[in-house]
């Protein structure tokens, strides 16, 4: 397909009226905003396979991101860990629910910190060059947790480790959706949330293979394989084209366009995309959108940075944290040892299914719909597990229904909320403060999870609460009040430019209007 015009299209040609909330185009600029909005989905893969190659290659990092916490959360199951750095109880060796907590806060502190830190390099040094460096730290730190043989030790590597796992979270969506057109912008950043995914089922998969070793290397090997990824990706790393978004900002235009004829074929007219980069940003700034932490607060784009905050934390509130614990849950469940790994493998394996069933969906459907509805099930199956967790005597068959149960629900979060969410935080914010909004709502869900962080190991120990498949009532509960919220502040995104949505939140378009609203020439009318 091709979409060349008669000229060559520059920053100059774009007009934003002082005073007004909506960009003035000129005809060339509007026939390249009407060339993105005709691309269907398979027409947009063709002409961008390296946008699309490049973003998954940035998003690996979020598989490192994932791979620790769920290693953790394995091993507290692991009988060689166990015994190594646990104590006895009533004839078995456990690991006590402090110490449980402090391993654990590392990925979630990390995402607090990591998060709101990563937002400085990556406006000051692009997010090419962030990503090189975590990537680098990441590697240097994993030998403090592969040498580790005191929990002492292990927890140093782990909070110091999670400082950097956390500017994942942010780099991944952020690049993603600033390197790919509009009709594929839901799928590659939803595959974020593959990627966390990849990072769980790699955890349990290697847990599950080393388990039974007699030795340190039942938990080394695990911690060993975090280095696989990072001599994936440090190669690589000096051929990341940079974020056009980002070159545009910091006015390095023939760097912009340079990278732009990199992500594209030789068949699309990079002046065209560059002319309405430039527009957005210029657009932005004339609405004052800013470029600061504390612009992600003021004005417009407070409702913005609520939506992104608002859907991450809902992640967390309905109960995702539980996977870091899955294996080790299904153990306190009444499975024996390997029925329980095998069962965590399972647990995620309908994840990583459920995200891919869900790319169909997002192209068709949107996120709004699928978010709530997803959201919706959700609650109804934490519930059912609370209820059934209520029959005396919690016979085998229920045991095995909850557990059933627990596959059901994560495949239909991986099927909505799980990569709606990234989709959402990505189209929500402006692009000046994408990055900074991006971070505030990673650092948001990161604190949540500190307290569930906090709080799961004394729910479902064993010589604490025990409170086992009753988890379903109170995270059933959470969920709920969140699809309140959702169904009244989350709006569709899907088929909107970056700049028609910094108009739709300028005019305070309702939520539920988001989808029929319609700009024409700066008039908008009802449909």
């Amino acid at each position: 397909m091709d979409n060349k015009l008669d000229r060559e299209v520059t920053a100059d040609d774009v007009d934003v009226k002082p005073g007004t909330d909506n960009a003035v185009l000129d005809p060339a600029l509007d026939e390249a905003v009407k060339f993105e909005h005709s691309l269907t989905f398979v027409q947009a893969c063709k002409l961008y396979p390296s946008a699309i190659a490049w973003s998954a290659f940035v998003s690996m990092g979020v598989i490192m991101l994932a791979f620790d916490p769920q290693l953790l959360g394995n091993l507290y199951a692991m009988p060689q860990f166990q015994q190594d750095f646990g104590y006895l109880y009533d004839g078995q060796y456990i690991i006590s629910a402090p110490w449980q907590t402090g391993l654990s806060m590392g990925n979630p502190v990390g995402q607090v910190v990591g998060a709101l830190i990563a937002g400085y390099p990556m406006e000051r040094f692009g997010r090419k060059w962030t990503f090189g460096a975590c990537v680098t730290l990441t590697a240097a730190l994993v030998f403090i947790q592969f040498f580790a043989r005191s929990l002492q030790v292990l927890l140093v590597g782990e909070l110091l480790g999670g400082l950097v796992l956390g500017c994942y979270a942010v780099i991944a969506p952020a690049y993603s959706s600033e390197v790919c057109p509009m009709a594929i912008r839901g799928i590659v950043t939803s595959y974020v949330n593959l990627c966390f995914v990849i990072g769980q089922l790699l955890g349990n998969s290697v847990c599950a293979g080393t388990q039974n070793l007699n030795d340190h290397w039942a938990y080394s090997i695990p911690f060993a394989l975090q280095w696989f990824w990072c001599l994936i990706i440090i190669p690589g790393m000096f051929w990341v084209p940079e974020s056009p978004w980002w070159l545009v900002r910091r006015g390095r235009l023939d760097e912009a366009e340079r990278v732009l004829r990199r992500l594209a074929s030789k068949k699309i007219d990079v002046g065209q995309t560059l002319a309405v980069i430039v527009e957005t940003d210029r657009l932005e700034q004339e609405l004052e959108m800013g470029s600061t932490y504390w612009d992600c607060f003021k004005g417009v784009n407070l409702r913005r940075t609520e939506i992104s905050v608002g859907v991450y934390c809902t992640q967390v509130l309905s109960g995702i944290y539980l996977i870091n614990y899955g294996t080790y849950f299904f153990t306190l469940a009444g499975l024996d040892t390997d029925q329980a790994f095998n069962m965590g493998i399972g647990f995620l394996a309908v994840g990583f299914l459920g995200t891919i069933c869900s790319w169909p969906l997002i192209v068709r459907y949107g996120r709004r719909t699928i978010y709530n509805s997803g959201l919706f099930l959700l609650v109804f199956l934490q519930l059912i597990i609370g209820i059934l967790d209520c029959i005396p005597g919690r016979p085998t068959n229920v045991i095995w229904a909850e557990s059933s149960l627990m596959l059901i629900w994560n495949f239909f979060y991986d099927l909505s909320i799980g990569p709606v969410c990234f989709v959402i935080i990505s189209e929500a914010s402006a692009t000046r403060v994408r990055s900074k909004s991006i971070a505030i709502a990673t650092a948001a869900q990161g604190a949540l999870g500190c307290v569930m962080t906090v709080a799961i190991p004394y729910m479902i120990n064993p010589d604490q609460a025990n409170m086992q498949g009753k988890l379903g009532f109170f995270f059933g509960g959470l969920a709920l009040l969140c699809f309140v919220w959702a169904y009244f502040r989350v709006p569709e995104t899907k088929g909107r430019t970056f700049d028609e949505l910094d108009i739709l939140f300028e005019r305070h378009v309702p939520t539920r209007q988001f989808a029929t609203y319609v700009i024409e020439g700066g008039a908008s009318h009802e449909r």
